[in-house]
């Protein structure tokens, strides 16, 4: 079954064929850097990143770009705020960005291009727009022809008249705008400097450029005229990725991207998560717990600062479950945010959760050959069917809490039994698979990590060592100090069980 995907300017699913035979070029608009990441954009990276994932795993040689934004009135705002400079916040924020990401274990991108280190191919690009005759300069300002470009609105369907206002990401007031332009959809390539802000040289005047026109310049120097994947959130449709298709079509033509690919929002109560309308919560408070669905009486935080004086603090979200809270809807489907959902992806990770460490407790009582590799056909057929599927990770999901399940049920009964009627060859194939699949889609887990070994620390070594103490203090007929290790260890959460061969085995409780 080949890999079929939506494609948001055909409005269809279609089989995916690259332009160059297993090899991707893939472009994600990132991050505006003057603030702490919220949980609608832990949605869109962590979408990118199974995408990603899931097209190595079949095969490809992809190569992910992703920009950062470092030029935008909000970044001007913050510094302004805090006395600072807009590279020193830029900074900052691209710091915070990649702290939140790596929590989440979301791949680095190939290349993080900025628009700051952009501005020769932007400049560029401009003057070629300019010399096609589909951009001119005004009073200091570069403004785009839009309705010299035939296509313009093919991707959103959207018509001209619907152009919004501040669409050139620059805020100005209207009655300016309207004496610079020749038309009123028209938008801007290039900005005037303001007193005071940042600005670069160019043929017309000190400035600064748009926001579309930045990402067409990544685009073009980063990955050529041409690419596979161009994606990002659905209200970037328009008029930013309407725009960035006017504007490098126009300058080349030829198509920017093959397929463009939209991931749907995170709502709170129906509504989109967003800072304007103060319904958000930030990556780092939901990690810490420094959140409440209650949005009515508690408006979330912001900063990543800490909760408001009198709410109740709840509970810290493991990583894992933020990207199964993700993970189990489609991209393409809108999720609420609710304590309840991420309840449901708290269970839902530590069933995985327990399947994952299935092998790293049992493999060596079952006697496993770790240099054997094999998988579980059905399950990996089940899995590839699903993301085949336009990239349905519920489907796919599915496939993993069954093999979890599975390992679990199989885990009790080694526990309790000290055997298992199960073949060790086809649990461990189980196992593999479990741990191979989950990992295309980013759930992994490391045997520090399980959360029944995290406040003590206790390895599986540590263990086994308390419990040859043990043997050895009864062997010596110190019954009181054999209790004393029993009971200390049942204090850090280790249950053990004695078998009447003289064996004891012991499970996390």
């Amino acid at each position: 079954m080949p890999l079929t995907l939506y494609n948001s300017l055909t409005r269809r699913e279609s089989p995916f064929e690259p332009l160059e035979s297993a090899k991707v070029r893939m472009y994600c608009c990132g991050v505006t850097v003057y603030d702490y990441c919220h949980v609608g954009h832990a949605r869109a990276y962590i979408v990118w990143d199974m995408v990603r994932r899931y097209l190595m795993w079949r095969g490809y040689d992809v190569r992910y770009v992703q920009n950062f934004t470092d030029i935008d009135d909000k970044i001007l705002n913050r510094a302004r705020e805090t006395n600072s400079t807009m590279e020193a916040v830029a900074e900052r924020f691209i710091d915070e960005y990649f702290a939140d990401m790596d929590k989440l274990n979301i791949l680095r991108a190939d290349e993080y291009p900025r628009a700051t280190h952009t501005m020769d191919g932007i400049k560029r690009l401009i003057h070629e727009l300019e010399n096609k005759g589909y951009a001119y300069a005004s009073g200091g300002d570069v403004y785009y022809k839009v309705r010299q470009f035939a296509d313009y609105g093919k991707l959103s369907g959207r018509k001209l008249e619907e152009m919004q206002a501040g669409a050139s990401g620059r805020l100005e007031t209207a009655e300016i705008e309207a004496q610079k332009k020749q038309d009123s959809s028209d938008f801007a390539l290039w900005k005037s400097a303001k007193p005071g802000e940042p600005a670069w040289d160019s043929s017309w005047g000190k400035g600064r450029p748009g926001w579309h026109i930045e990402c067409s310049a990544m685009v073009r120097d980063c990955l050529g005229e041409t690419i596979d994947i161009h994606c990002g959130g659905s209200d970037l449709t328009f008029p930013h990725h309407e725009n960035e298709i006017a504007q490098s079509e126009a300058a080349t033509g030829k198509s920017l991207a093959n397929y463009w690919m939209h991931n749907a929002f995170v709502t709170v109560n129906g509504k989109k998560m967003s800072k304007s309308l103060h319904n958000f919560i930030t990556i780092r408070d939901l990690l810490e717990g420094n959140w409440s669905g209650d949005w009515e009486s508690n408006p979330p935080l912001g900063q990543g600062g800490s909760k408001n004086e009198g709410s109740e603090k709840s509970k810290a979200v493991d990583p894992m479950a933020v990207r199964l809270f993700v993970l189990m809807a489609q991209y393409r489907s809108q999720i609420d945010f609710t304590e309840e959902a991420i309840a449901s992806a708290r269970n839902g990770w530590n069933t995985i959760n327990e399947g994952l460490l299935f092998g790293l407790r049992y493999g060596s009582q079952l006697s496993w050959d770790v240099e054997k590799t094999g998988q579980y056909s059905k399950a990996v057929e089940e899995f590839q069917s699903a993301m085949d599927n336009d990239f349905n990770t519920p489907g796919a999901v599915t496939v993993l809490f069954e093999l979890a399940k599975e390992l679990a049920k199989e885990g009790n009964v080694l526990v309790h039994q000290g055997k298992t009627e199960t073949s060790p060859d086809l649990l461990q194939q189980k196992w593999v698979t479990l741990v191979s699949l989950a990992g295309v889609l980013g759930l992994e887990v490391q045997p520090e990590s399980d959360s029944n070994d995290a406040v003590d620390g206790l390895s599986d070594a540590e263990i086994e060592a308390m419990i040859q103490q043990r043997k050895d203090a009864r062997k010596a007929r110190d019954f009181a100090e054999g209790d004393r290790i029993r009971n200390e260890l049942k204090d850090r959460g280790i249950t053990l069980i004695d078998q009447k061969d003289g064996t004891t085995i012991w499970h996390r409780s």
